[in-house]
């Protein structure tokens, strides 16, 4: 067992400006998902810059064509599955957690098969999200069964690991540019991190009170996640162990939730917390926040996704739309 303590904590609160400077001209706009009360849950951006998305009630996985706003829908074939998470891999399969039936899937988006891969253990029984690495090795995590583990897609064998810490939630997870995943421990205050290799989770404390749900890695491997109890901004060095913390715009009660970075290193996430939702950007360079409302008021956006040209993808679950927040050149 490995835990690493804080070694260094900063709030960094009176250098930050919360308003948007003149420059920031940043457009969101919204799709109806076709399919009444699908809950779309995640969102993600394939090879080709396709929004794609899981219907967690409506059983489906779902397509956007952002040039020309059209939705194709593809039905899984496991009744009820209840997908969550969803990532593409390199030939534009898309691969998702079956939250409520215990598997994670894979759809070709050209035949629309779905191949299954049961979770071994049934105390697995809730995969939540998941992430690649740069060897095409796909890790996931399990929330209520306290989990985080792989799947060599090559070979098939999914590999379950019990986290450290009982009732620690393993929730929101991603991989730094070394091909280690980091996942946030909701139940706790701690982001947990497992060699690629051996498996070995190393333990990373937070703050008291702290309930990291998301989180992205940055370029340089600094953790930036959101803290939904405490309504703060978080960034972890593992190297350190160190811990700087930002409030967030909408303050204690804003609920920071789905989060993502683009390709210029500005953090993005969603204040929860707030009617209507908010997207913030977060600007690690200036310390800077932004913050725009969602039209359609959100309804909870719990995760983003970064498309290659440089947009936040989002979904919107409780108003059954998907979104494209776009900074306006």
């Amino acid at each position: 067992m490995k835990q690493k303590s804080i070694l260094a904590v900063l709030l960094l609160a009176a250098s930050v400006s919360l308003a948007p400077a003149a420059s920031d001209r940043v457009s969101i706009r919204e799709w109806d998902v076709p399919t009444p009360k699908s809950f779309p849950h995640d969102p993600a951006a394939g090879p080709d810059n396709a929004l794609w998305y899981t219907g967690m009630t409506s059983n489906t996985l779902g397509r956007l064509d952002p040039r020309t706003g059209e939705i194709k829908e593809y039905p899984l074939k496991t009744p009820g599955s209840g997908p969550h998470g969803l990532t593409p891999d390199a030939s534009g399969n898309i691969w998702f957690t079956a939250n409520h039936k215990g598997y994670i899937g894979m759809l070709d988006p050209r035949t629309g098969e779905v191949a299954v891969y049961p979770m071994p253990d049934t105390a697995a029984g809730d995969p939540h999200s998941l992430v690649f690495d740069h060897r095409d090795v796909l890790w996931f995590t399990v929330q209520l069964g306290n989990f985080v583990g792989r799947l060599d897609p090559r070979s098939g064998i999914v590999t379950p690991k019990q986290s450290l810490t009982n009732d620690s939630r393993p929730y929101g997870i991603a991989v730094n540019s070394r091909g280690v995943p980091f996942f946030c421990e909701f139940g706790t205050n701690k982001i947990g991190s497992i060699d690629p290799g051996t498996m070995q989770i190393t333990e990373y404390l937070l703050l008291n009170g702290a309930r990291p749900r998301r989180l992205t890695v940055s370029p340089d491997d600094l953790v930036y996640y959101t803290d939904f109890n405490r309504g703060f901004l978080g960034r972890l060095d593992p190297k350190s162990g160190a811990v700087a913390e930002w409030p967030s715009p909408g303050g204690p009660a804003s609920k920071p939730y789905g989060m993502t970075i683009a390709k210029d290193g500005t953090v993005w996430y969603s204040e929860s917390g707030e009617s209507p939702n908010t997207i913030v950007r977060f600007d690690p360079k200036t310390k800077r926040f932004a913050k725009w409302p969602v039209p359609s008021g959100g309804g909870v956006i719990r995760n983003m996704a970064a498309a290659g040209g440089g947009d936040i993808y989002i979904a919107c679950s409780g108003v059954n739309k998907v979104g494209i927040v776009r900074v306006e050149q």
